[in-house]
């Protein structure tokens, strides 16, 4: 495995100093990881999780903060410091991540907030930032993505169709509105599903209802019934419209929870709706 900058690895300590740990980094050779980082708890032979990236002389250096993003991902980042060479951003790091003014999308402003790619710049070798997002993702690109495969979401931008998302940092995502129920804000990662790949290659996403949701979906479904005197004049030919006023959620996610709620014997499901069964 080629070990390169801007991400996390194991590796074993070699041997400690005074000032830190060296860690044996595979191509890159013994690289420090400096007591303020971490090398003060480090003991010789241990394997430790670390982020590599350049120190101030630019040269590989490891510490065991958790960054906020890595090369190659997308991650919602506040600027902190404006220079002569560029905006540096909040990553998690000591040491701040510069988006030069050429890699800025529109001019950056302290205190603001920006969707920002990570990447080791080819002529200095150094891991920059760049807010042109778009030169990171393409709708043509090919993929592997698959329905109902789990991904990881970054909602990007709001159209008249309801979100683009990033989708696994690696494609432009759609999320429809009439399935969204629930707020969401630019810049949120948020766990998500394929729905469905188009003809051209394209990706629609919806959320991923994990347990949770689930169980809330039920609870406001059976609070309903109760306020009801135990029935609902809703189905599965009911308009989504309807569902969502009485309830908040999509067609789907209600066909899904009452069906959950029929085969644990909490409702009986009738032509004309739904009932709730006396509870015994």
């Amino acid at each position: 495995m080629t070990t390169t900058l801007g991400q996390t690895y194991l590796f074993k300590v070699a041997k400690t100093t005074h000032f830190g740990a060296y860690l044996a980094a595979n191509e890159l050779g013994e690289i420090l990881l400096p007591n303020k980082n971490g090398g003060n708890k480090a003991s010789e032979g241990q394997v430790i999780e670390v982020f590599i990236y350049l120190d101030s002389e630019d040269r590989p250096i490891a510490t065991t903060q958790k960054p906020k993003i890595q090369v190659g991902e997308f991650a919602y980042l506040k600027a902190v410091a404006s220079t002569p060479v560029g905006m540096f951003l909040d990553w998690g790091l000591d040491k701040d991540l510069l988006v030069p003014f050429g890699e800025q999308h529109k001019p950056m402003e302290v205190g603001h907030s920006y969707i920002v790619h990570c990447y080791v710049d080819r002529i200095d070798g150094r891991i920059t930032a760049s807010s042109k997002i778009d030169k990171f993702l393409s709708d043509d690109r090919p993929h592997s993505f698959q329905p109902r495969q789990e991904v990881n979401l970054l909602v990007a931008n709001s159209t008249n169709l309801g979100f683009k998302t990033i989708v696994d940092n690696s494609h432009w995502g759609v999320l429809y509105q009439s399935e969204v129920f629930q707020r969401l804000s630019f810049g949120q990662s948020i766990k998500g599903v394929i729905k469905h790949i188009r003809p051209d290659g394209k990706i629609d996403v919806s959320l991923q209802a994990g347990q949770q949701t689930r169980d809330k979906h039920a609870e406001t479904i059976v609070a309903y019934l109760k306020k009801h005197q135990g029935f609902a004049p809703l189905h599965d030919k009911t308009d989504p419209k309807d569902i969502a006023v009485a309830f908040g959620i999509s067609k789907a996610a209600f066909k899904k929870t009452i069906g959950n709620l029929y085969k644990k014997g909490v409702i009986v499901i009738q032509k004309d709706g739904i009932q709730l069964l006396d509870e015994k």
